[in-house]
């Protein structure tokens, strides 16, 4: 039997960098602890969901028992179809005995229908026992998504044809990394920066595109990043602290990398010409990485940068926000 608890909402707006979005408070009291969270009730398809809750004694009714034992689930339904999940993590840094500081982020396809009903649900379970559940309300804003055609190269082609044994081993690991979700790697809470001092873009995220190739076919595929049209040789910067995870010449995106900034959440760089790190390594926000270029699947020079959570990619625009309400939360 599921137990609800009565929320208290008080709506905080605040200024994003880029898309302005509503950063919503919650509070909930429990019988020895308080809650409180902080989350965008609004966002755009594309973007992503991050709720940080935090819990704090109150009482010594459990000074027996662990706050740290606790565990949350975030869970997105739109109506009663539950679309998506994701686990709490703690943020040691922002934790103590007596208080426990939890995130979570979902991230929004970009086919998402605005128009359609949205709620977040958070289960949790206190110290370890009896499972707690209470709804948050959300919604979508609506945003449209260019789509036009593109006429690939000889070199696309013969790329989007490679079924070679080195392609298919370069995208297996690349999932795998990208599937990983370490409860212990949380490496930077605060808004990132973009990879390059660049303001030029050539393409955007989640755009609509026709590949018509040179062997006749045409394939539909979104466009999972943003471009900037900078020169080859350009510095390559690392959007946030982290680690490296990938650092290789590959088949389709040329000379990448990949790197772990929270758990489940990773940014990607493409068609380098030149890597400046390697895997393993730890950056911070700023760090050089590498320089652009235009290998792989390229028309031409740029960086391709990407941001994905929980294997799904998400504008990376909405990380040059306070995305995890730190700020919100003091």
């Amino acid at each position: 039997m599921k137990k609800t608890g009565a929320l208290l909402l008080g709506l905080a707006l605040s200024l994003f960098a880029l898309f302005p979005l509503s950063a919503r408070e919650a509070a909930y009291t429990g019988e020895d602890y308080n809650i409180r969270l902080f989350y965008n009730d609004v966002a755009f398809p594309g973007d992503a969901v991050f709720v940080r809750m935090i819990i704090e004694q109150n009482g010594k009714k459990n000074k027996d028992k662990q706050l740290e034992e606790t565990s949350a689930t975030l869970e997105l339904f739109n109506s009663e179809k539950r679309l998506d999940k994701a686990a709490f993590y703690s943020l040691p840094s922002d934790s103590s005995k007596t208080r426990l500081t939890l995130l979570a982020g979902i991230a929004l396809s970009s086919w998402l229908n605005s128009s359609d009903s949205y709620k977040l649900s958070v289960k949790y379970k206190p110290y370890g026992g009896q499972t707690m559940e209470f709804e948050l309300p959300f919604g979508l804003d609506k945003k449209d998504f260019e789509e036009y055609t593109l006429q690939a190269t000889q070199g696309m082609t013969n790329i989007q044809n490679d079924r070679s044994e080195k392609r298919m081993k370069q995208i297996e690991k690349l999932n795998k990394a990208l599937g990983t979700f370490d409860t212990k790697g949380v490496y930077q809470t605060t808004a990132f920066v973009p990879p390059t001092q660049a303001t030029r873009r050539t393409s955007y995220y989640a755009e609509r595109r026709i590949y018509k190739y040179t062997n006749g076919k045409e394939v539909t595929s979104l466009h999972y990043g943003t471009d900037y049209g900078i020169p080859t040789g350009s510095k390559v910067t690392s959007c946030a602290a982290g680690k490296v995870v990938v650092a290789e010449n590959r088949v389709t995106t040329g000379w990448s990398v990949c790197i772990e900034h929270l758990p489940g959440l990773y940014s990607l760089y493409y068609h380098m010409s030149e890597l400046k790190v390697k895997e393993g390594d730890t950056v911070k926000a700023g760090d050089l990485i590498g320089l652009s270029g235009a290998t792989g699947f390229a028309t031409g020079p740029h960086l391709h940068w990407e941001m994905r959570l929980n294997m799904s990619a998400v504008n990376p625009d909405f990380f040059v926000n306070d995305f995890t309400f730190s700020a919100s939360a003091q």
